[in-house]
């Protein structure tokens, strides 16, 4: 069984990469920074029409006809150029959302009482259910929110102060969400939606790693590289050590579509980005504090991801609970009959 990627996926990967650098360069970065995260919406239709949306849809449908393992690579891109904007959700709505494939709808989605990303600005919203929570009335799965019911989510919304400067973050701030919403999702959409933050987290752990790399041997102390000096050396030993097996779970979880692999991922992918960023910084010193440094901003949206469908609290018991059905964790919190809970929110 050959576990590496063909060369259609590297070829998928490295084009994406090339328009990333094209269309959404350090320059567009720090402009996105500057309007406070408001999106661009010649930048989310330009990722439209190259396909980023559509990859999975069926090919009949208007898609490129491709799947979750493929769409990873694309949203790893993502993570590496720290792309803003509700990427996932808009991906996941593609094809049940109207313009959502093309790029000329924007989604987000909200779950239990987490903040939506983006709402303002959003076409569409998808509301998670997770089982017994009031903010979808007890309701599992996902519905939609447009029109009328989506302007009086979002009149009700008020702005929360959000950590990453990219991502302006609502709260709702009812108990329930306005009803009439048309179109029903499958349960599986929250643990694929935590699929592809993970691989976002996982794309932004590989490019703190390259950066924290590129600055050690660049940067001169006693007149030797940074990178010379061992404290310096096992920091970024440290950072590989941590994105690999990372890479290695999300491409798993890619191909079995297993919420237990999933959630392993997760939580790899959650402690390489967030570690990984902390390590950077460190290692460019005093300057990867500073506001001009791109450092700041993995750490943020790392932060931030973290949070976002699939905590870390909630992949550990999805995971201890997935061990004790198997048999290996008899004292697992699943043995004694507590929930697990559910994937959710985010954008």
């Amino acid at each position: 069984m050959d576990f590496q990627l063909s060369d259609d996926q590297r070829a998928l990967r490295s084009g994406m990469r090339d328009l990333l650098g094209a269309v959404f360069d350090r320059d567009r970065l720090r402009a996105a920074v500057e309007r406070g995260g408001t999106l661009d919406r010649s930048l989310w239709r330009e990722l439209g029409a190259a396909g980023f949306f559509a990859l999975r849809l069926p090919e009949e449908a208007g898609g490129v006809g491709l799947g979750l393992p493929e769409a990873v690579l694309l949203f790893e891109e993502a993570g590496r150029a720290l792309l803003p904007g509700p990427l996932v959700a808009t991906h996941l709505a593609a094809g049940l959302v109207k313009g959502a494939a093309e790029g000329e709808a924007v989604v987000t989605a909200v779950a239990a009482d987490r903040p939506a990303a983006h709402l303002a600005e959003a076409d569409a919203v998808l509301v998670v259910g997770l089982p017994g929570d009031e903010l979808s009335g007890g309701v599992s799965g996902a519905e939609v929110l447009s029109g009328e019911a989506l302007r009086a989510f979002v009149a009700a919304a008020r702005p929360v102060r959000s950590v990453d400067p990219l991502t302006p973050l609502h709260r709702w701030a009812g108990r329930t969400v306005p009803t009439g919403a048309p179109q029903a999702y499958s349960g599986a959409l929250p643990y694929e939606a935590a699929l592809l933050t993970a691989a976002e987290q996982l794309g932004s752990a590989a490019r703190t790693t390259e950066a924290a790399v590129q600055h050690a041997g660049e940067r001169e102390q006693f007149g030797s590289p940074i990178g010379s000096f061992q404290a310096v050396k096992h920091l970024c030993a440290d950072m590989l050590a941590r994105t690999e097996p990372a890479r290695a779970a999300v491409y798993a979880a890619a191909v079995t579509g297993d919420p237990v692999e999933i959630a392993v991922a997760k939580l790899l992918a959650d402690e390489a980005a967030v570690r990984n960023a902390r390590d950077c910084l460190q290692i460019h010193g005093g300057m990867g504090f500073t506001w001009e440094a791109d450092v700041h901003l993995h750490l943020k949206r790392a932060w931030l991801r973290a949070a976002s469908w699939l905590t870390g609290a909630g992949a550990e018991e999805l995971l201890a609970a997935g061990l004790g059905a198997a048999g290996r964790l008899p004292r697992s919190s699943a043995a004694y009959g507590r929930p697990v809970p559910e994937a959710g929110g985010g954008g």
